[in-house]
């Protein structure tokens, strides 16, 4: 149904082109000197073009009584075919219905993404009965029931872990990097991805009431008090439409001639104030495009000029997301930092957890070469890895694996690992021939781009916050080498929500950046939302209003300053548009002009606004050193 829905839009654009397109040349061929016709090719113009503005505007009066621009447009059309003046009325129509097109083309329909969110909502639960173990429909698992979920499945429901151990993959809830481990005790999200070894949970949140099914809601209702941005020309019709018809009641009242009231009505139409708003956002939608910035939505650069605040996802978004390993400590003389290095990436060759592969690929990377292959490999889920690299026994893994094992860590590398837990790194202790060696530290680091673009931001005036499913000491640590004062940790979908929702009733409107599927409800409630085309999911893109196709953030203080740009674009647009409507009614009034040469003049305006509106395409932000 959406599908064809688009398919009818499509349509109705490219026949809106086409009418454009017959109605120019049937202008130009009724002012070019042609040989005598049936009738005035303009009428092409006036049908085409203006019996839709007509229509519209009839509607509009009759149904809601909703005065827009549309309603003077068709009473100076009807009063110009009324006189004869059969050009004006369709140059006039013509303008009107360009301005209009230009419109539909830069408010583009959101698209919300439901649909991808909704496959992510678990299809299959694994119960077990004192009979055994029997798959069924996830809809339904009922509040109390004991499931059980296999090595990459997804979690049915919330609930809490009965036995076993694994971890989970909480990006859909997070958007943390790292995967989580959990045991007996631990509760787990639906919708999230278990990673590594089956256990059995009870099920205590199922259906509509479930993790993914919120965020699901979320996403559905945060666009709802999202506003609208009206045309300038529709907001003042009321005032122009009462103007419009005073001022030539008066005019035909004094002079007597009716043709200087329909010139009125010809010149009083707001053509070029139509034209005033979505050239620039044409223009300016170019620009960005040129920037590697995707404008989804038609109004997001002016709202974007508004804000107030800019909130970052930190996972994607600041950071590359993936773990890299940071440092290698060696406590033992015996083995040095290389060498436990070495042994580590071996240990790990093996490994499918993500922690253990990108130990692997750093050594790859660092050195330029493969690890030593390990032998007797053994997976150990949610504790580490036990293998033989060459003749050293390698344990490695976190805290609780050594406890297990009975090999005790020194003070020395619990002193020295907590210095780095504290700013939200990962540890992989290592332990040699059954004796405690050292750490490899794993943490997501900053984009190299990202503290220079924090302090452009800063330039504009615009606030910049943290805003993370991350743990408090991972985000602050993150917040601290970029320059974010404020920061707001171990945030779920909803708190996101609530944030952006308590900023922007104190008037403070936000802008919301992020890359995961946890950002989309986020990206939909802001003001305007900015999502990470690259590596960011289908979900938060379709979310968004702006997307960065190649994810450099670098481009975000010149988006900022373009959206200004365009707002200073278009209110010269439209002082200048309002100024020439003015001097072209006194001189209508005086009758200097006819309708013909006010259209004219009106054509005129309209090609000034949009030259001045192209400058945009070229325009650049210099930083200044």
């Amino acid at each position: 149904m959406k599908q064809l829905e688009r398919i009818l839009e499509w349509g109705g654009t490219r026949r809106d082109i086409a009418f454009l397109v017959i109605s120019g040349i049937a202008l130009l061929a009724s002012l070019l000197p042609l040989p005598p016709l049936p009738f005035d090719p303009a009428w092409i113009a006036i049908i085409l073009c203006g019996l839709p503005i007509i229509l519209e505007a009839v509607i509009g009066l009759v149904t809601a009584f909703d005065i827009k621009a549309d309603v003077l447009v068709s009473i100076a059309l009807i009063a110009s075919v009324f006189i004869g003046e059969d050009f004006a009325a369709g140059e006039v129509a013509f303008i009107m219905q360009l301005g209009g097109l230009l419109e539909d083309l830069t408010v583009a329909r959101a698209r919300a993404g439901i649909e991808k969110l909704v496959h992510l909502t678990p299809q299959t639960a694994r119960r077990i009965l004192d009979s055994g173990e029997e798959v069924i429909d996830a809809k339904d698992v009922r509040k109390g029931d004991i499931l059980r979920v296999l090595p990459g499945e997804t979690v049915p429901a919330d609930g809490t872990i009965l036995s076993g151990e694994t971890s989970i993959n909480q990006a859909v809830m997070t958007g943390e990097s790292l995967p989580v481990d959990k045991g007996p005790g631990d509760a787990v999200s639906s919708g999230t991805v278990n990673q590594f070894g089956s256990f059995d949970m009870r099920a205590e949140t199922v259906g509509e009431d479930s993790s993914i099914q919120r965020m699901i809601r979320l996403v559905q209702s945060a666009d709802a008090g999202k506003a609208k941005i009206v045309g300038l020309a529709d907001r003042w019709a009321t005032w122009v439409v009462v103007a419009a018809l005073t001022a030539a009641g008066i005019t035909w009242a004094v002079t007597g001639e009716i043709i200087r009231s329909v010139t009125i009505l010809v010149v009083f139409c707001p053509c070029s104030l139509v034209l005033a708003t979505p050239t620039a956002i044409m223009a300016a939608i170019g620009n960005a495009t040129r920037h590697g910035l995707l404008v989804r939505e038609g109004d997001a650069l002016e709202r974007l000029s508004k804000a107030a605040r800019i909130t970052f996802d930190k996972t994607g978004t600041l950071t590359y997301g993936t773990p890299q390993v940071t440092e290698i400590r060696s406590f033992r003389e015996d083995v040095s930092c290389g060498e436990l290095y070495a042994l580590l990436a071996g240990a790990e060759q093996r490994s499918e957890h993500p922690l253990g592969k990108s130990v692997v690929r750093c050594y790859r990377e660092t050195f330029g070469k493969d690890a030593p292959s390990p032998q007797n490999f053994q997976m150990l889920p949610g504790r580490g890895v036990k293998s033989l690299v060459g003749d050293a026994s390698v344990l490695a893994g976190n805290r609780e694996l050594f406890e297990e094992e009975h090999i005790s860590l020194p003070a020395a590398i619990c002193e020295a690992a907590a210095s780095f837990l504290e700013e939200g790194c990962t540890i992989i202790y290592a332990a040699v021939n059954g004796k405690a060696a050292g750490f490899a530290v794993l943490s997501d680091t900053p984009r190299e781009d990202a503290e220079a673009t924090v302090r452009e931001i800063k330039k504009t005036g615009v606030i910049p916050v943290l805003l993370t499913g991350d743990h408090r000491s991972a985000a602050s640590h993150i917040a601290r080498l970029l320059g974010i004062e404020e920061v707001r940790s171990d945030c779920l979908p909803e708190d996101k929500l609530n944030y952006i929702d308590a900023c922007q009733e104190k008037g403070e409107q936000v802008c919301m950046i992020g890359d995961g599927i946890n950002d989309a409800p986020a990206l939909k409630k802001a003001y305007v939302g900015i999502a990470m085309g690259g590596v960011g999911s289908d979900i938060a893109v379709d979310a968004a209003d702006i997307a960065l196709i190649n994810d450099d953030i670098r481009e975000l203080p010149h988006l900022l300053r373009l959206s200004r740009r365009m707002m200073v674009t278009i209110k010269c647009n439209l002082t200048f548009s309002m100024a020439l409507n003015f001097i072209a009614i006194a001189l209508a009034i005086t009758g200097v002009l006819n309708p013909v040469v006010g259209a004219l003049v009106h054509n005129a305006g309209s090609v000034i606004v949009i030259i001045h509106s192209a400058v945009l395409l070229r325009w650049e932000y210099r930083p200044k050193p």
